[in-house]
């Protein structure tokens, strides 16, 4: 979903103002605007599909009307008397000729065609699952659910905010807790959410992570904990001491990466015992066939829900599920809807415990989360509604009975299974060489996971069929077929549901969940809902930058396609070359769109991309051995004007800085006086300024690059807040003006869907000055 975002530049570039169009150098192939020869062949072969003339609203009676409203003769004296003429930028963009939509689709193709769809069973949270195509035509792929911007109004939203609450009573169910939030950005960073909600629920520093977790949720926790002042250390639950009472959380998987399914009530009482929470990582479909943390006694539990019917998409993010016990409900982060009643006494939807959020409490928010995955957790939602709990617990068997007779092979071709008790997942030390293993596995263009001791890991889903459990089995040398060992299995061999840890409880048992299984009925379904928000099919969305974007049908088709949908996040990169190139591609545009030397696209969501901003700040200043500035959790200063983005102090608390207010003048800009005196004031202990330019007052400040210059001179660096990029392209760049860092509202300035509260995406980009480009936080791309 965040992959094509430069070629779409390519396109609306037609719609340009001519000065604005780029211009080829001297020698260059590319027709970068501009000459005889191009104006011709311009005239004589005119697009019929013109992107710009479809998708950008304006015509010129209505764009001469809106200049005569504000007093200005054209566009260009507009962007005179609004832009300081000391930042403009001096040339053309250095970009690619335009193109037409059916030309851009086809290249997008080719480049697709690059990405090699070899089966995957490497797991780590991650799964091919059969996306049903009534949600996938009527919800992924429909302009009137994509469209919508955050549910901040909830008279315009009461159909996402239902299909959101459906989601959150479905986390609950399934896991056995009280209550569940409407989604966070993905696992890792929901991990990383709890560890902090234990730490703010009793004060303590050490939190324990079960080494068995997925190597990429350890890191983002670990990457956070280094920030906030807590301590993480990695354990296995034996060796875990609470005595101390001094550690806050303990995280555990269950069932774990491994795939091993143990109990943990042990672990759960011990912590308990000593004041502290207890946090488990699990698995949605898992928990359909398996006993519910709930139910042993956990306090948070968290996952993704990629598995309920979302595509992999090279690893998303998906949406993660968060859910808590009743007594920690204010310390959750992220949003949670709630049910109310109107002025005339009808039940209705809203957004519930606002006041949690970073727009509202900045630094003292529960967390820096605000774009969340609301069209992917209404994705997982429409899942649980059509299968319901009889569907969901068919399709959980049929992974389990796979996996169970994948076992029985592997142990009669002479294997060792380090794990009895398993779920999907399988950890296997061969009996024969591995490369052998392995080269037969790329015969059937098959990936398995790969551990660093040598043992390979398998894990299966609900697409899996007889021929694929095949294929495996002759891979590990197998002489039987899945229905032979299915046949000396017989009845008796029944996995987890003949032990303690089958599950009991019923769940999905409210009427939503049993109404809308046949495709006319869950149909008809998401499009009452569908019919109950304002989206960009109903109407124009007056709101933020956030609203005002292009959704083109040709932006969000190649999402769909399986080149792209059907790739696990941790195959091997030449299997991804098509990604590779977008990624290749799309840094060098939003380089010369930004100024900057780097682009990262680690971070995934705006709110993600301020945190890593700020984290790769740090780790210049500690490269440039002014480690006073970083050292100590909430002695360093970070300058946040009041004309700032909301979630910029919430970010910068996060990054264990301590937030300065800057106060603004009468015009809505910087109050420089003020900005002086407290850069004088904290000198020693600067780290960063965060500006949002042009501010959330709409201004661009006349001083911004001075600003630059003051900071720089007192040794902090400059992160500019890139929401309101979009207001840049073209005319000016932050590289160019002393910005040393900025994220890119990816789905504001470019084609991402807003999707009624996310996906969103935040890559930063940075200028490389010594260590600047360094170390933000990320998922680790590997399955060690």
């Amino acid at each position: 979903m965040q992959s094509c975002g430069r070629w779409w530049g390519r396109l609306a570039a037609r719609g340009a103002p001519r000065h604005l169009r780029p211009v080829a150098a001297a020698g260059s192939q590319r027709r970068w605007g501009g000459g005889e020869a191009a104006r011709c062949i311009e005239q004589l072969l005119p697009r019929h599909d013109d992107f710009s003339r479809r998708h950008i609203g304006p015509r010129e009676r209505e764009k001469r009307e809106m200049l005569r409203t504000v007093g200005v003769q054209s566009v260009e004296e507009l962007m005179d008397k609004t832009i300081p003429a000391s930042i403009r930028l001096g040339r053309p963009l250095r970009m690619d000729d335009h193109v037409c939509e059916n030309e851009i689709l086809e290249t997008l193709y080719n480049i697709a065609s690059k990405n090699k769809i070899w089966r995957s069973y490497i797991g780590m949270g991650y799964y091919n699952c059969s996306v049903p195509q009534p949600i996938a035509r009527n919800l992924l792929e429909n302009a009137g659910w994509v469209t919508q911007y955050t549910p901040y109004q909830p008279e315009v939203s009461q159909g996402r905010l239902e299909s959101l609450l459906n989601y959150q009573t479905m986390v609950c169910d399934i896991t056995g807790m009280d209550v569940a939030n409407a989604s966070l950005l993905d696992e890792g960073t929901a991990a990383a959410e709890a560890m902090q909600l234990c730490h703010r629920h009793n004060k303590r520093r050490k939190f324990y992570v079960d080494a068995r977790c997925h190597p990429q949720t350890i890191a983002v926790v670990q990457t956070r904990a280094n920030y906030t002042g807590v301590i993480t250390e990695l354990k296995l639950p034996h060796e875990m001491d609470f005595s101390g009472k001094d550690v806050s959380g303990v995280l555990f998987q269950y069932p774990d990466t491994e795939g091993k399914v143990e109990d943990f009530s042990e672990l759960v009482e011990r912590a308990h015992q000593n004041g502290t929470l207890t946090c488990c990582a699990s698995d949605l479909l898992a928990l359909c066939i398996l006993k519910p943390p709930g139910e042993f006694g956990v306090d948070v539990v968290l996952g993704n829900s990629q598995r309920f019917g979302v595509p992999l998409c090279y690893g998303g993010p998906h949406a993660a599920f968060f859910a808590v016990k009743e007594n920690l409900v204010r310390m959750m982060p992220g949003r949670m809807v709630g049910v109310t009643r109107d002025a005339n006494g009808k039940e209705v939807y809203r957004l519930a415990l606002q006041t949690r959020e970073q727009h509202i409490r900045r630094d003292k928010a529960t967390s820096n989360i605000c774009t969340a995955q609301a069209l992917l957790a209404n994705m997982a939602a429409m899942f649980g509604v059509y299968h319901g709990s009889d569907g969901l617990r068919h399709i959980a068997r049929r992974v389990h009975n796979a996996t169970l007779i994948l076992a029985e092979g592997l142990r009669r071709a002479g294997h060792k299974l380090h794990h009895d008790l398993f779920f999907d997942t399988l950890t296997i030390t061969c009996g024969c060489s591995v490369k052998e293993v392995l080269d037969r596995a790329a015969l059937r263009k098959i990936n398995f996971r790969i551990y660093t001791d040598g043992r390979l890991g398998v894990s299966l889903d609900e697409t899996v069929n007889e021929k694929d459990l095949d294929d495996i089995l002759w891979i590990f040398g197998c002489e039987s077929s899945a229905e032979l060992i299915a046949e000396g299995m017989g009845e008796e061999t029944k996995g987890i549901l003949s032990t303690p840890f089958k599950r009991t409880s019923k769940f999905l048992t409210h009427q939503v969940f049993n109404s809308y299984h046949s495709e006319t009925n869950i149909v008809r379904y998401m499009k009452r809902l569908e019919n109950k928000d304002i989206s960009l099919v109903h109407s124009m969305i007056p709101l933020g930058s956030c609203t005002m974007k292009l959704n083109s049908s040709a932006e969000l088709t190649p999402i769909s396609w399986k080149e792209f949908a059907n790739i696990h996040p941790f195959v091997p990169l030449e299997q991804a070359q098509g990604y590779q190139q977008l990624f290749k591609d799309l840094e060098k545009d939003l380089c010369e769109i930004t100024g900057y030397d780097k682009i990262s696209f680690q971070p995934n969501s705006g709110a993600q991309g301020e945190y890593a901003g700020l984290a790769a700040i740090k780790a210049y200043l500690n490269a440039k051995g002014e480690r006073h500035r970083t050292v100590s959790v909430n002695t360093r200063v970070c300058l946040i004007p009041k004309s700032a983005h909301g979630t910029n102090p919430a970010s910068a608390q996060m990054a264990g800085m301590k937030i300065q207010p800057i106060e603004v003048d009468k015009n809505g800009s910087i109050d420089i006086s003020h900005l002086k005196a407290m850069v004088d004031k904290h000198k020693e202990n600067l780290a960063a300024i965060m500006i949002t330019y042009p501010s959330t007052n709409g201004v661009f400040e006349e001083e911004i690059g001075d600003v630059c210059d003051l900071i720089h001179k007192h040794g902090g660096q400059v992160y500019l807040d890139g929401a309101n990029m979009n207001a840049q392209v073209g005319l000016c760049r932050p590289g160019d003006y002393g910005s040393d860092v900025s994220h890119l509202n990816l789905h504001k300035t470019f084609c991402i869907p807003h999707g009624g509260g996310g996906p969103g995406m935040g890559p930063i980009g940075e200028e490389t000055f010594g260590s600047l480009l360094a170390y933000p936080p990320c998922r680790q791309n590997t399955a060690g």
